[in-house]
């Protein structure tokens, strides 16, 4: 009865803590709203859930971070697990969103060089550039559809090219995408006969950068590996240390409650250090 009272204050804490993002106090300045949940909302484009509402994230976030921090006092019975696993849960769902904008880039990233010879088959056949795009929601690559959809869309109800591509720029928030799409923005502007050589090249470039890029994360994967591992470990220790009732109570003192945070920041440090050396960069939106 105690965890259970102990996670349900823990868990006003949180609320209380969030609150003021989640109901703001002034409702009616919707402005002042989407700058407060701007980076929710930006997060949720690039895992491709730009339908999902922030509030409703931060909603799920909140109830995970709760779930987590009953098991755990549940399970334990020690408040420092309790809000260790509060924690872990909130991280949860940023954590599945940040895995899933990870994933639908690499994806797009080996989608794009089939999607330029797409572009190029298209142009020289003779179709201006707005049909030659619209091609791609139909013959392009199946991860890249319905993103060109929607500029199909777009395009037809506003019939400028201009404010359909930039509409699918933000839905893809993709620096290759941003690319690819300002270089068909300046050709229809300009005009000229230089963007099958261009695209061309665009598309050997991409092809390239991918083989390389390839390679470097097979290399990479072992660091990442033993990164997980060497941070999982020592709490699946303490998770079989805390099952027997004199350890339980041991951590539930203050000084238990230190050594377990000092493993935290610890074992955070050591796994955010390892993440960065082993990390491949991330090309920036220049475009965006």
């Amino acid at each position: 009865m105690t965890a259970w009272l102990l996670a349900v204050v823990a868990a006003l804490g949180v609320a209380l803590c969030v609150s003021a993002w989640i109901w703001p106090r002034e409702h009616d300045d919707e402005l002042i709203a989407r700058s407060r949940l701007g980076f929710v909302e930006e997060a949720l484009l690039r895992a491709g859930l730009p339908k999902f509402p922030a509030l409703a994230f931060l909603a799920l976030v909140l109830v995970c971070g709760i779930a987590c921090a009953a098991i755990a006092l549940a399970l334990s019975g020690v408040i420092a697990l309790g809000v260790l696993g509060a924690v872990a849960g909130c991280w949860l769902p940023v954590l599945a969103i940040r895995v899933r904008a990870s994933k639908r880039r690499a994806v797009h990233r080996g989608a794009w060089p089939d999607a330029v010879d797409h572009l190029i088959a298209s142009v020289r056949s003779g179709l201006g550039l707005p049909d030659a795009v619209a091609q791609l929601a139909t013959n392009g690559p199946e991860s890249l559809r319905e993103d060109f959809a929607q500029f199909v869309r777009r395009y037809r109800a506003t019939g400028s090219f201009a404010t359909a591509v930039d509409d699918v720029k933000e839905r893809l928030a993709d620096p290759i995408g941003d690319r690819l799409l300002e270089t068909l923005r300046m050709a229809r502007d300009v005009g000229g006969t230089q963007l099958v050589p261009v695209l061309r090249a665009f598309s050997e470039h991409l092809r390239e950068a991918q083989a390389v890029r390839h390679e470097a994360e097979a290399r990479q994967g072992w660091v990442v590996n033993a990164a997980r591992l060497g941070a999982v470990a020592p709490w699946l220790v303490l998770l079989l240390l805390v099952s027997r009732p004199e350890a339980a109570a041991a951590y539930n003192t203050p000084v238990g409650f230190v050594v377990i945070l000092i493993g935290l920041v610890v074992t955070v440090l050591a796994y955010r250090l390892m993440i960065m050396l082993g990390r491949i960069p991330e090309e920036g939106r220049w475009f965006a």
